[in-house]
């Protein structure tokens, strides 16, 4: 092998196995539409990983909805029952909407109020490239935190599903769609003050 080819084959491989995103949390959401798995990019968003981790490691999304589906829009998810009732939530968490992710495609967010510091449980999944939920220079945008690395297909499904009003919410999907559980696969991260 001549050394210039060898010395790029082994740059390539010490690239590759570095996985910079080996640190980042993966959590598979199995539902009754199929499962996803996303990733949580701990660098950019820390204090929303943080929160949503916390969520995640208490079980709280377990038995919850995706209570507002709009095609080409998004899913939104992680606040309520199955019977519509709202679960109780922890204080909303700084915006870090500034820290360079983008509402694309597959991406993953928190849902707030008109609040920008009241993001608390419920997050979406962008089903499109959703520019206007970016940060612009006059305004917050919504955190991006994560995005979606397997099962894009299940979230595609989920967010084209029949939807109706259902008091209160105006896009509930016909055939409820149910996290059942929340497995965290890799990265987890160190549990007590870290």
């Amino acid at each position: 092998m001549r050394p210039g080819i060898f010395a790029l084959t082994l740059i390539f491989m010490t690239w590759s196995q570095a996985a910079p995103a080996a640190d980042f949390p993966q959590v598979r959401f199995e539902t009754t539409a199929g499962n996803f798995v996303i990733e949580l990019d701990t660098d950019r968003a820390p204090l929303t990983v943080a929160n949503f981790m916390q969520y995640v490691n208490d079980g709280y999304y377990e038995g919850t909805v995706f209570h507002r589906i709009i095609a080409n829009f998004v899913i939104q998810g992680g606040g309520y029952t199955i019977d519509l009732a709202a679960k109780p939530t922890r204080d909303g968490i700084p915006n870090e909407s500034g820290n360079g992710l983008q509402n694309r495609r597959m991406t993953v967010a928190m849902a707030r109020t008109n609040n920008p510091h009241s993001a608390d449980s419920q997050f979406y999944i962008n089903l499109a490239d959703n520019v206007d939920l970016n940060p612009k220079p006059t305004r917050w945008g919504y955190t991006v935190f994560g995005r979606v690395i397997e099962g894009a297909d299940v979230v595609d499904e989920i967010g084209y599903r029949p939807t109706q009003p259902k008091d209160p919410f105006q896009n509930y999907p016909a055939a409820p769609v149910i996290i059942e559980r929340t497995v965290v696969l890799t990265g987890a991260p160190e549990q007590g003050g870290g």
